[in-house]
């Protein structure tokens, strides 16, 4: 599981949002953190409502602060300012990832805008897309929310694709770690809602789609319904189903119903920015979604690229 824990941070209490729940989580795992502050060339003067940090010195002074009112919790925090001033702070904390060789970095996106703001735009895809490590997203709330309530149920959606199934493992290893029970959800498209050549095809063969989108139906209850026993003979608690439809609506539709506290999902980032925008279900489920989102790069082999 997540033995070193990366977390960015600009100086702004709504940066901040991401420290207690990394502290959290390394408490629970045993991990470590380290605190990350890059110096930003041509910075603004003011950064969420606060000070933007443009000396190295002060940004040690704040980063050291925060180290010491969670270190008593008897977590190994290590602090690192990034002096040389960068004019592009999402690309480097990409470089500090293979620095510091990190296995989850958590981010506070925030912003009017939400995901689709700078925040994410700038960082969090350009983190996810550098195909490594999985990024935790959290979004700040008024009041904020308590850190043990992120652990209380995961909704993963899974396709039954072996490339799909490190979400699902991270997920289930978290779980076994937090006490978190987990819901799964797997969408299956109807002859209506598919996209693209598999469209046209519908429409040339609209009875060879049907059964082909029927059969893949009953292969996805299957492969859920053996994930959930395998994941039962280990004591957690798990519940899963199967829906038809437009993957994104009809996933957004779940979400919406469910009491899930987060979601664990994975995005193709590995593959550019252009394609985690393009191709992946991930960025328009997170644009419709406020709930906090553990992203997991699929990774594929040469081979399957």
């Amino acid at each position: 599981m997540f033995k070193h824990i990366l977390v960015p941070l600009d100086g702004s209490v709504l940066a901040e949002v991401a420290l207690p729940v990394a502290v959290s989580l390394a408490r629970r795992l045993g991990a470590r953190l380290t605190l990350l502050h890059v110096i930003e060339r041509h910075a603004p003067a003011m950064v969420h409502g606060a000070r933007h940090l443009v000396r190295a010195d002060e940004a040690e002074a704040y980063l050291q602060n925060l180290r010491r009112q969670v270190e008593p919790a008897d977590l190994t925090v290590l602090c690192h300012v990034h002096e040389t001033e960068e004019t592009d702070v999402a690309r480097s904390i990409v470089a500090h990832e293979h620095e510091f060789t990190p296995d989850l970095i958590v981010l506070c996106a925030h912003g009017h805008s939400g995901l689709r703001g700078r925040l994410f735009g700038r960082i969090a895809e350009q983190v996810v897309a550098a195909g490594r490590v999985p990024v935790l997203m959290l979004r700040p709330r008024e009041p904020a929310p308590l850190s043990a309530a992120l652990w209380e149920k995961f909704l993963v959606p899974v396709d039954g694709s072996a490339e799909h199934e490190i979400s699902l493992c991270i997920a289930e290893g978290l779980a076994l770690a937090t006490g978190a029970a987990l819901e799964l959800v797997c969408v299956v498209p109807t002859t209506e809602t598919l996209a693209g050549p598999q469209a046209a095809a519908g429409q040339l063969l609209p009875g060879a789609a049907r059964a082909v989108l029927d059969l893949a139906y009953e292969q996805a209850r299957n492969y859920v319904q053996q994930q959930m026993e395998r994941m039962q003979r280990k004591n957690l608690k798990v519940t899963g189903q199967v829906l038809r439809g437009d993957p994104v609506p009809t996933l957004l539709q779940a979400l919406e119903k469910s009491d899930a506290t987060l979601l664990v999902l994975a995005t193709h980032g590995h593959a550019g920015l252009g394609a985690f925008w393009a191709a992946s279900v991930a960025p328009r489920v997170l644009a419709c979604t406020a709930l906090p989102a553990l992203l997991v790069p699929v990774v594929r082999s040469p081979a399957s690229s």
